[in-house]
């Protein structure tokens, strides 16, 4: 495609008028979903056509509503506390079970509690019986002919119950709506498949289908379409012919390779191209032969936001549902965010109960980065009119996750490691009602948090360069020390990470000064990155003279990343880094890996629990399996 015939953005349009614009018109096309006549049994969450009433009543008979014993009432009345009265079976009463047919002539149950047994044929009782107590009248729940549901109702668990109770044993729905996904991409390959330098697994087909089914509808996946127009066009045709709505993924760009608006617009009407929100800016929307035909963008992150905007909520118009305003929460946020009022930002967040405040903590922004959203506890929504908000601002995050959850989560805030990631594991296999939530954002920065009361625990490494003690210093620097403790975790080899076979002969900080040397770093405030500009300092290297000292990650296992993957030579970080992405490792130094608490969170469930996870065999032991770490005083705490 020549660069002229490109698409490219007239305009941005508001997400609410996007929305408005693009549903008027899908409404106008009158699509009406068929219906269908299911059993009962199945129909949980499905929209039915048309009034239900019931067949027959519950009970359809009086019926005992206890285990006792069937009487005449009046043949009762003379007994009391100290008048006694003997009843024979068979004459006088008979034995009866919660639910049993009430025949004639009883009118009334007494209690089993309330009999007293003479001897086989031969009862007593001190109190006397009204006429119908302890008995459920024809029709007490349910009396035939009457509204069970409505139409256009979406069926529950409980109507399930009601439904059967009165005898109805099918019900006619709507159909769930069809909704066919194409991915498109010659980079595309499956998961399953041989991953080389260029290629990409496709996996956001598979995140629509599961986001279709959750919403009530039917997910069918095709196979991946190369860049390539006339098989777009076709695939597209082909779909839209056996689908209710269609999805699109990847191409809607304005890259050298981004068919897809122009062939909606050969074959359709494409109502907007662009909509201003961030991340999934490059939306389309379209309709092809009567239906809805959405692009959404390969950016993971993208895409989830934009089938969030536009494919649900067709979902629940299709199937006459109403979709309801997502639950919120207040929170304090602790970072500043920065937003462009070019566009409705959605912020993933990390959200926990400290000092019984809510505090929401931003994770990366990034549209490509999937983990952003499985570690995102709510959404942020920043509105195009406002160009972020400050640390410490109120503000409504929508929750993807319950409030009890967020509330028995630990909070921590600092430096990463992989041990930290697998505690958060241990502690949940073993207390599957707590959480252990991590933000990377270095060890100073982790201080800051906890001065800030934004966490319940900070993970540090910092080394007091003038007397070779590490964290101690810095607590005490930061915070009143009086009120905080160490929770002692590992000793950690830190070293330089390299390639595998130590291509370039790197065998010490002195050799990052080589001009064929890039090197990648980690960001100020980090533990590692304070030991790394000791190291510099000791061995009287500028940082200018080390090249890519200014290119920052925020994770061991990032840097790692950017090494295996040919964009740097060289980074500081743990050994079990190195391991795991099979690099070689030149050892520099053991560290203190701990952890910052205040010492009013030992009183804690959460943080006990914490304790006895780090300390029992069975984590210690898949610590030391890592390589690289020592475990002789975890769980110790140490007042300051």
């Amino acid at each position: 495609m020549a660069k002229k015939d490109r698409d490219t953005y007239l305009k941005s349009v508001p997400l609410e008028d996007a929305k408005n614009k693009y549903f008027f018109i899908v409404s106008s096309l009158n699509n009406v979903t068929d219906s269908e006549v299911i059993p009962v049994i199945k129909s949980l969450n499905r929209t039915t056509i048309k009034p239900v009433f019931a067949k027959k009543s519950s009970p359809n008979y009086n019926a005992a509503a206890m285990d006792g014993i069937a009487v005449v009432a009046s043949s009762t009345y003379a007994a009391d506390e100290n008048n006694p009265i003997s009843l024979k079976l068979n004459e006088d009463f008979v034995y009866i079970n919660t639910g049993g047919y009430i025949e004639e002539p009883y009118n009334a149950v007494i209690m089993i509690e309330d009999v007293v047994e003479i001897d086989e044929n031969n009862i007593e009782i001190r109190q006397a019986a009204s006429p119908w107590q302890h008995i459920r009248p024809i029709g007490e729940d349910i009396v035939e002919n009457e509204l069970i549901i409505s139409g256009n109702h979406k069926i529950r668990p409980m109507d399930i119950g009601a439904l059967l109770s009165g005898q109805i044993t099918e019900i006619e729905v709507y159909k769930m709506s069809k909704v066919g996904i194409i991915p498109t991409g010659s980079e595309i390959v499956q998961v399953e498949d041989k991953l080389s330098p260029g290629k990409i697994i496709e996996s956001n087909s598979h995140m629509f289908a599961a986001m279709v089914e959750e919403n009530n509808g039917i997910p069918y996946t095709y196979g991946v379409v190369p860049d390539e127009y006339n098989a777009i066009k076709d695939r597209v045709l082909q779909v839209v012919e056996e689908n209710d709505i269609v999805i699109i993924n990847a191409g809607s760009s304005a890259g050298s390779k981004d068919y897809t608006v122009n062939v909606l617009r050969e074959i359709g009407e494409v109502v907007t191209h662009g909509v201003a929100i961030k991340p999934g800016k490059p939306a389309i929307l379209a309709i092809v032969n009567n239906k809805p035909v959405i692009g959404i963008p390969g950016y993971p992150v993208s895409a989830y936001f934009v089938f969030e905007s536009f494919v649900k909520p067709l979902l629940f118009k299709y199937n006459r549902n109403i979709l309801g305003e997502p639950e919120k929460i207040v929170s304090i946020l602790s970072r500043r965010i920065v937003s462009s009022l070019k566009h409705e930002e959605f912020v993933r967040i990390k959200l926990g109960n400290v000092d019984k405040k809510i505090i929401a903590t931003p994770l990366d922004r990034g549209a490509g980065v999937t983990m952003s959203l499985v570690k995102a506890d709510g959404i942020l929504a920043i509105p195009q009119n406002v160009e972020g908000y400050e640390a410490g601002t109120k503000v409504e995050v929508q929750l993807l996750k319950s409030t009890s959850q967020i509330n028995n989560t630990i909070v921590s805030i600092g430096s990463h490691d992989l041990v930290m990631d697998m505690l958060s594991n241990e502690l949940h296999v073993n207390k599957t009602d707590m959480f252990l939530s991590s933000a990377h954002v270095g060890s100073l920065g982790g201080i800051m948090a906890m001065k800030k009361s934004e966490c319940h625990i900070a993970p540090i490494h910092l080394l007091d360069e003038q007397t070779g003690e590490y964290n101690k210093t810095y607590i005490k620097k930061y915070l009143n020390s009086e009120d905080y403790a160490i929770i002692k975790f590992v000793k950690r080899s830190q070293g330089l990470m390299v390639k595998k076979g130590n291509p370039l002969q790197i065998k010490s900080v002195k050799d990052l000064t080589q001009k064929e040397v890039q090197f990648v770093n980690r960001q100020r405030g980090a533990g590692t990155r304070v030991l790394f500009d000791y190291c510099l300092k000791k061995n009287e290297i500028n940082p200018e003279d080390v090249k890519g000292y200014e290119r920052e990650f925020n994770t061991h296992m990032t840097v790692a990343a950017a090494i295996c993957g040919q964009s740097a030579d060289c980074g500081m970080g743990v050994l079990s880094a190195s391991k795991s992405m099979d690099l070689d490792f030149i050892p520099i130094a053991w560290e203190d890996y701990d952890i910052c608490i205040p010492k009013e969170m030992f009183k804690d469930e959460k943080i006990i629990s914490l304790i006895n996870t780090m300390k029992s065999k069975e984590f210690i032991k898949k610590i030391e399996e890592l390589g690289g770490y020592s475990t002789e005083n975890i769980g110790d705490v140490i007042y300051l």
